[in-house]
């Protein structure tokens, strides 16, 4: 499902650190993913609803080279991926064995995806960073996927970094990691976000001024007044 162009644009505003705070006020506290880590840096904060691919441990009889040629694998999964998706990945937190590698990626790269974000590492670093694709994910491995793990589907519901991903939630990612907007609140926060984040850049100021804390984050009722009226000046 694709996100409208101006709810891009303004998540692309507001860092993640902001949006786990608007959530937070909502009552969701785990919409972080682990171990999602910027490969490079200055990847830039990106936004898109999420496509998954689940993973579960690796047993002998499935996880097989041959299993790369099954209709359920992850080739086929990634020619399923519209543009502009962000393909997030349950690896159950495996670290040794890459759950793509440079081919995969540079075909996620040449389908327009997004991103990849994954609680997992990939392989062929340098050929993973050649490509271009913006990853998100816990390090690199040399092994395959299918020395760790068994791809059994995609457009799951699945778990990353010990959160709950359903296809077609919203996933923002910046230089703190990936965090997840159920897509039913999506509207909520676009309301907030971007009141949140001017707040916040305008107690920075006044941090930068001088000002002590107490009063002023949060704010009490004489700080919100003089937020208001410079708002508005």
């Amino acid at each position: 499902m694709p996100l409208d162009a101006n709810a891009v644009a303004t998540l692309q505003a507001v860092s993640t650190a902001t949006i786990t705070t608007i959530l937070l006020k909502k009552g969701l506290r785990n919409v972080w993913m682990r171990g999602t880590r910027p490969i490079r840096d200055g990847q830039p904060r990106l936004v898109g609803p999420a496509f998954t691919f689940r993973f579960v441990p690796a047993r002998e009889d499935l996880a097989t080279p041959a299993s790369w040629s099954s209709p359920i694998s992850t080739r086929a999964a990634i020619e399923a991926m519209p543009e502009g998706a962000i393909a997030v990945v349950g690896a159950n937190g495996v670290t040794d064995a890459g759950i793509f590698g440079d081919i995969l990626c540079a075909r996620m790269a040449k389908r327009g995806v997004a991103a990849l974000v994954t609680d997992g590492v990939v392989r062929d670093l340098a050929g993973v960073l050649g490509t271009g694709l913006p990853v998100w994910c816990s390090g690199q491995a040399a092994p395959p996927s299918v020395a760790g793990l068994t791809f059994v589907g995609w457009q799951e519901p699945i778990g990353c970094g010990g959160v709950a991903v359903f296809p077609d939630d919203v996933v923002v990612v910046d230089d703190d990691g990936a965090v997840l907007i159920p897509q039913a609140l999506l509207p909520e926060v676009l309301a907030e976000a971007s009141e949140q984040e001017r707040m916040e850049e305008w107690i920075m100021q006044e941090v930068g001024k001088g000002a002590a804390l107490p009063g002023l984050y949060p704010m009490n009722a004489e700080t919100k007044a003089r937020y208001e009226s410079d708002k508005k000046g």
